[in-house]
């Protein structure tokens, strides 16, 4: 079985991606192809870089980036469940993809964006080209949440059959591409 992460990478008092997150986590446990663990990044609590070493060459001095680094190293692929800020990505989830290098390579990345009118899109889009320089595969099928809190009903996200339908084709477009990943990086 496939281990996937489902990082919440909002970290924000008040934010709304966990509520998005507690929707798309059991959907994934239930797909059958994962091992899916919620990672929060507000809990991850990992400060701004402070490794004075490249992270390619894994000198960790600090013990909350061996922490992280055995979480991510531990995962066969990932879902980032992100908001947009600014028509980009969350500061935390920026720092914490730039605090390593080896153990992202060869993963396959999933996104779950929500947001306004443009349903957090932008946010996805600014990130791909930061996951291909760690050499991992970010899909293009994902779940796209528009106007979210029209979704919310006391805290609780809400989804519709169009989020049940992206999440299904994109979870299974996750199995194949992390299997398939899997044996570089066994070599």
């Amino acid at each position: 079985m496939l281990r996937l992460d489902v990082v919440i990478a909002s970290t924000r008092p008040g934010r709304v991606g966990k509520a998005v997150a507690d929707w798309f986590y059991p959907v994934a446990s239930e797909h059958g192809a994962f091992d899916a663990r919620l990672v929060d990044l507000a809990e991850m609590n990992l400060p701004l870089l402070d490794e004075p070493n490249h992270p390619r060459m894994q000198k960790y001095q600090h013990e909350h980036t061996r922490r992280w680094a055995e979480t991510v190293d531990a995962a066969d692929a990932f879902v980032f469940v992100v908001p947009e800020y600014n028509f980009g990505p969350t500061p935390a989830l920026t720092n914490a993809l730039n605090y390593l290098y080896l153990e992202w390579n060869y993963k396959a990345a999933g996104f779950v964006s929500y947001g306004g009118a443009s349903g957090g899109l932008r946010s996805v889009q600014a990130t791909k080209p930061l996951l291909t320089t760690l050499k991992m595969m970010p899909l293009v099928e994902q779940v796209m949440v528009p106007m979210v809190n029209q979704h919310l009903q006391d805290g609780v996200f809400e989804s519709n059959d169009y989020h049940r339908d992206s999440a299904q084709a994109m979870l299974d477009e996750l199995e194949r591409w992390a299997g398939a990943l899997k044996p570089l990086r066994a070599s």
